[in-house]
């Protein structure tokens, strides 16, 4: 019985070998597919990309999730010989990444962007063709790092690592989070280095979203090349120099406050491309300025927004979801696919309850004014219809101590200072737009916008100006809720044209 129980004990041990043997090999081929496929860096995961010569190629994955553990409980750092992968060595796409890339160092070496010393790196790169491309023209020191687009935050590099980054097609202008990636990008660099995007900058705006990226950086070279794929047949190469450690992304408020707007001439050239004002005053403006919304050259049909960090819709005068929000913003402004956060400012609290099941939107249940404090809201009655019938959200606001110059219900409300909360809610590098529908604060909010420097963070504007127009109701009457004429709404609306901004007329 017992050479039995040996030769079983033997045989069971011979298995238990051969399982471990089997798991070893999954584990290697999963290790394998993770640093040649960059396929499972996930959430903080890193790949790096480092050839030690020509015939081999030396990957090391490091990071968390369940990916980066599996690979480095086989080993940590990989040597694949190139007989090991000639999928991707004997591949088209691999073949002329390499030439590709080649062509591009070759070019900024000459310049003098890279020489044999540079301590070099290269983000976002997918097979490490660009930093096989760098060895193979003399910059040893070179690595490559990938990531999961969108997820990981700060790359696990030191600071002033860098003579040299490199950031080809898909990088910067794919990235979910492009601020972060630039100011990990700047911080790594070394002061005087130098930083080559590969970008789609093709407009003017979108170059100049791209630069309020990096306000540590001066451009040294902009030109337009060929492209790596028919996905992006030509694109933009970009040389940036660091010229000190700087402060990346947001300005300061006395930055924003000092701004001239009428200073940034692409923004004018959009507003040139604009469909015009009308400058006639319409008979029956209810049909002709909802009608107007078909001419509208949105912002976003011209231009590029890739480059701005955030994307944020402000309704002024939000009153109810479908309003405006819902039924025209969500559906049918174009938003190149981008997820834009909605803020609804409305103090009627008649509409405050739907918003909170609406994802998305945060509500501000106030009244955007001039500064903080207690206004006075008018509760305005439809005078087509029956006298106790009330239009909710289309009252007109006061200060107290004007309370006195309405006629009919007012109820008290508060105010808040619209310009100050813009300042301290969005920045420079964020797409912002914005509908201000406020019962003639108009004329009040948008004086207030320039004097703070504010108006500079819209984008884009559609604004409803209220002045004394004639009455559906009542023909050849016109409206005594407001004092301002169609001539000061149009006054209102090339003001706005000339400094630069983006206005349309809205109804």
């Amino acid at each position: 019985m017992e050479p039995a129980a040996g030769k079983q004990g033997s045989l069971r041990n011979v298995l238990v070998r051969l399982l471990l043997f089997g798991v070893f090999l999954m584990l290697l081929r999963f290790a394998y597919v993770i640093a040649i496929a960059g396929e499972s860096c996930n959430v903080g995961a890193f790949c790096f990309f480092s050839t030690s010569d020509s015939e081999s190629v030396s990957v090391l994955v490091s990071g968390s999730g369940h990916g980066a553990f599996s690979a480095r409980a086989a080993s940590s750092d990989y040597t694949f010989r190139s007989s090991a992968w000639p999928e991707l060595y004997k591949s088209n796409e691999w073949s002329e990444g390499v030439q590709f890339y080649s062509s591009v160092f070759q070019d900024l070496i000459a310049e003098g962007y890279i020489t044999p010393e540079s301590k070099s790196l290269c983000v976002e790169t997918s097979t490490g063709s660009d930093v096989f491309a760098l060895k193979e023209n003399g910059i040893m020191d070179s690595i490559g790092i990938s990531k999961k687009a969108g997820e990981a935050r700060r790359f696990p590099l030191g600071d002033n690592m860098f003579d040299f980054v490199f950031s080809g097609q898909g990088g910067l202008d794919k990235s979910a989070r492009p601020l972060e990636f630039a100011s990990e990008i700047a911080r790594t660099l070394k002061p005087k280095g130098f930083v080559v995007f590969h970008v789609k900058a093709n407009d003017t705006y979108s170059f100049n979203s791209f630069m309020d990226l990096f306000n540590c950086c001066m451009v040294v070279k902009s030109r337009d090349i060929d492209g790596f794929d028919s996905s992006m047949p030509y694109i933009r190469e970009i040389v940036l120099r660091k010229e000190g450690d700087g402060i990346i992304g947001h300005e300061t408020e006395k930055q924003n406050s000092e701004r001239n707007c009428s200073a940034l001439g692409y923004k004018q050239e959009l507003v040139a491309k604009a469909e015009p004002l009308i400058a006639e005053e319409p008979l029956k403006p209810w049909i002709t300025l909802k009608r107007n919304i078909k001419n509208i050259k949105y912002l976003t049909s011209m231009v590029d927004i890739s480059f701005k960090n955030r994307y944020v819709y402000v309704d002024v005068g939000a009153r109810s979801y479908g309003s405006s929000i819902g039924s025209w913003f969500r559906k049918q402004y174009p938003k190149q696919n981008k997820t834009f956060h909605v803020y609804a400012i409305e103090a009627d609290k008649t509409f405050h309850q739907e918003y909170g099941l609406k994802k998305g939107i945060t509500l501000l249940p106030y009244a955007a004014w001039v500064k903080n404090g207690t206004l006075t809201f008018e509760i305005h009655r439809d005078p087509g219809k029956q006298a106790e019938t009330t239009v909710r959200g289309m009252g007109r606001i006061q200060p107290l101590h004007f309370a006195g110059e309405f006629d009919g219900e007012v109820e008290k409300i508060q105010g808040f200072d619209f310009a100050e909360w813009l300042k301290n809610t969005v920045s420079n590098n964020d797409f912002v737009v914005m509908k201000m529908d406020v019962e003639g604060v108009e004329f009040d909010l948008i004086p207030r916008l320039f004097e703070t420097g504010a108006i500079c963070l819209v984008d884009e504007i559609f604004l409803e100006c209220h002045y004394n127009r004639w009455q559906r109701c009542c023909p050849g009457q016109r409206s005594s809720k407001y004092e301002k004429t169609y001539e000061q709404c149009l006054a209102l609306f090339y003001s706005l044209r000339r400094r630069g901004v983006l206005v349309h007329q809205w109804w």
